[in-house]
């Protein structure tokens, strides 16, 4: 009696067709995800900067009267600031949870008020995934000329 003869087994052939198989579904899958990565930091910036981030400086705002200045920062709505114009009524944390005030990309979310585009408020920006101030990528929370006339 021969037992190799008689055990079940994938033949070379058969393994190698099994690998072929799996890297055609691999590359047929894999491209369709590829650009998501991009949309989706793209979308949780914009989160932060037009809804999270945006409704603690509005309830800020209705406790102090004011938004905090560009040198508190968006620390202000963590912990109570120690700078004038130290708030009277300030009712924080202003966020749930703790942030470090990044952007998806790792660099910190541009804040200036009085904003130098709503004046009567405040900018908040990312400089986006090319990190650099300007350009197409940047994600505001104000309308560029540009992009309104679109």
């Amino acid at each position: 009696m021969n037992k190799l003869k008689d055990e079940a087994g994938l033949t070379l052939i058969e393994v190698m067709m099994v690998v072929i198989i799996l890297g055609v579904l691999v590359a047929l899958v894999v491209p369709s995800f590829v650009g998501r990565t991009e949309q989706a930091r793209i979308a949780a910036a914009k989160a932060d900067i037009q809804a999270n981030i945006a409704i603690g400086l509005e309830m800020y705002l209705l406790d102090n009267g004011n938004y905090p200045t560009t040198e508190q920062g968006l620390r202000a709505l963590l912990v109570k600031p120690d700078t004038p114009p130290i708030p009277s009524n300030w009712q924080g944390p202003y966020l749930k949870k703790h942030t470090s005030f990044e952007d998806p990309w790792g660099e910190k979310y541009v804040y200036v008020a009085p904003g130098e585009h709503n004046t009567e408020s405040y900018d908040l920006y990312s400089k986006g995934p090319d990190r650099q101030k300007g350009g197409n990528d940047d994600i505001t929370n104000w309308e560029d000329d540009e992009s309104a006339m679109e």
